[in-house]
């Protein structure tokens, strides 16, 4: 049910088990999650967001996977799709909520827009009815770059524990 995709470079996986040490040290990386909650996740933290990211494909029929640079085999970061619910206005409730993180060493190598990209025409073909969207902090400039080249468009300006640009593309 949860599927394997390959790029060029990257294997979009679905995490695993034993790759938890890697995951945890990755969501407690300030520069992973400067822009995403500004607080580096303990342990406890990381293995909800594991769990859940997980759980969202068997509820949902998506969620993300794992990024594996296919030339060393290391785990990178993950892309891919959420519906969390989250409570501000606009409401993006019901739309495949497009996210990507990866570590800081290969930040600006293209391996964010390739993976995305790949989530995104998995999205297409499977969920053609949805819309996709995404949030991303107005500091952080290479998520919105990478967002514009994928075709999401800024639809709004909110406040989710900090300010946030709400992007959709159609």
């Amino acid at each position: 049910m949860i599927p394997t995709i390959e790029t060029e470079r990257l294997i979009l996986r679905p995490h695993r088990l034993d790759e938890f040490e890697a995951y945890a040290d990755f969501w407690a990386d300030p520069e992973v999650v400067r822009f995403i909650t500004g607080v580096p996740s303990t342990r406890e933290n990381s293995w909800g967001r594991m769990l859940r990211v997980t759980g969202m494909w068997h509820l949902m029929g998506f969620g993300f996977l794992a990024i594996e640079e296919k030339a060393t085999g290391r785990f990178l970061g993950e892309a891919g799709f959420q519906d969390m619910r989250r409570e501000f206005h606009p409401s993006i409730e019901g739309t495949l909520e497009t996210g990507w993180a990866l570590i800081p060493a290969v930040h600006g190598r293209g391996y964010a827009t390739e993976a995305a990209g790949a989530m995104v025409d998995w999205g297409t073909t499977h969920f053609p009815h949805m819309e996709m969207t995404c949030i991303i902090s107005p500091k952080n400039d290479a998520s919105l770059r990478v967002a514009a080249k994928l075709g999401f468009r800024e639809t709004a300006r909110t406040d989710y524990h900090g300010p946030i640009v709400v992007m959709s593309r159609h």
